[in-house]
């Protein structure tokens, strides 16, 4: 408990017990004045046992049973117990469990007949009719401070529940954030390797000629000059557009399309690696529609596998061919010369492709094939 809801409790209790007392007071000196054969000292025993019945009032949420308890053997002869009677039976209705509740309900009803017997008025004793009236009484306010008690012990745990509830919402929508911050990560890390991956790898291989082919006309050399320079461009553009995730509004990006694969297939084919294309499907010729998700999924598959044929396997012929038809699937197929050392990379290219095809309810396979090839497939789904 925080301090401020300490201190609340505390003045609630202090104003509590000083109401119990001020009522107690009255209803005491009232009843002694309406029995004028009691004695004084009577009415002295009746006051220390309501300054005590008021005083535990302090420990009722730690005892409720207990200060209850002490309440009812109380108010057998006191008249000054009354309020902290029914502020203990308040306390239990909230506290306690429902046996425990009935019972001291009951139990609040019984000392009533008590203290008539012991301190009769002079129309008000026990079974005459007016003693039967105060009885009844009595037991309207028991069963009405009962049901109090009860509807605070309920708003008290619907409180609780919403508590609850808004802690475990604030628990869920933390961790909603962080796994998007992390698929957002995913996203541009996949982004980040699949575009600059491929133009680096042009760079390397116009590069690499550049440094190991000492023999080249001035022109070859201009040539792959103007290569790497072009790249290196693109590849400035392509780094800003993917830094662009992080800042532009979504659908405000350019994004590639399927269309954009022949444009892949010219620069390799410029970097010295022979591609084939043999599309089927027509979705890479703009003749039938591809959603943007799978068509941007197909361009970066082929992006890929251009790039890990430069690095892996310089110079082998590479052979895309695209199948399917819209309401069935598209499904393409990439396929080049195994290469004669085991690759070194880290694999985290085919895991890239391996998510996107998932994340559009697809699949992709990779691996060796019989022939000496090396061969990577991705089925996509391709609604009308």
């Amino acid at each position: 408990m925080n301090d401020a809801a300490g201190r609340r409790r505390a003045a609630i209790d202090g104003g509590l017990i000083a109401l119990a007392l001020l009522v107690g007071l009255f209803t005491a000196m009232s009843w002694w004045e309406a029995s004028p054969l009691e004695p004084r000292w009577v009415l002295h025993l009746d006051l220390v046992a309501g300054l005590i019945g008021c005083l535990a009032l302090w420990w009722r949420r730690r005892f409720p049973l207990v200060i209850a308890a002490g309440v009812v053997v109380l108010s057998t002869f006191a008249m000054s117990v009354t309020l902290a009677g029914f502020v203990a039976l308040v306390t239990v209705a909230v506290h306690c469990t429902p046996r425990v509740i009935a019972v001291v309900t009951a139990a609040n009803l019984l000392p009533f007949e008590i203290f008539l017997a012991l301190r009769p008025g002079p129309t008000t004793s026990w079974p005459t009719a007016p003693g039967m009236t105060l009885f009844a009484l009595q037991v309207a306010v028991v069963l009405c401070v009962v049901v109090w008690g009860l509807l605070l012990r309920s708003r008290r745990q619907l409180v609780a529940s919403l508590r609850d509830r808004a802690a475990a919402a604030e628990v869920e929508a933390q961790l909603r954030a962080e796994r998007s911050q992390h698929e957002a990560r995913e996203a541009l890390a996949r982004e980040m390797h699949d575009v600059l991956g491929h133009r680096l790898s042009l760079l390397s291989v116009h590069a690499g000629a550049l440094t190991y082919y000492r023999d080249a006309s001035p022109e070859e050399i201009t040539r792959a000059s103007e290569v790497v320079r072009e790249n290196a461009h693109r590849a400035l553009q392509d780094l800003r557009e993917v830094i662009g995730v992080l800042r532009a509004p979504v659908g405000e990006l350019p994004l590639p399309r399927v269309e954009d694969v022949a444009e892949l297939i010219d620069e390799a084919a410029h970097a010295g690696t022979p591609v084939e294309l043999r599309d089927d499907s027509g979705a890479t010729t703009g003749e039938r529609d591809v959603p943007a998700t799978t068509g941007r999924t197909l361009y970066r598959l082929v992006q890929e596998c251009l790039t890990n044929a430069r690095k892996h396997a310089p110079g082998a012929a590479v052979t895309i061919r695209i199948t399917g038809v819209p309401g069935d699937h598209l499904a393409v197929e990439i396929t080049n010369e195994r290469p004669s050392a085991r690759p070194t990379g880290s694999g985290e290219g085919l895991r890239g492709l391996a998510e996107r095809a998932v994340l559009v309810g697809g699949s992709l396979e990779h691996g060796p094939t019989g022939t000496g090839e090396w061969r990577v497939g991705m089925r996509l789904p391709w609604p009308v």
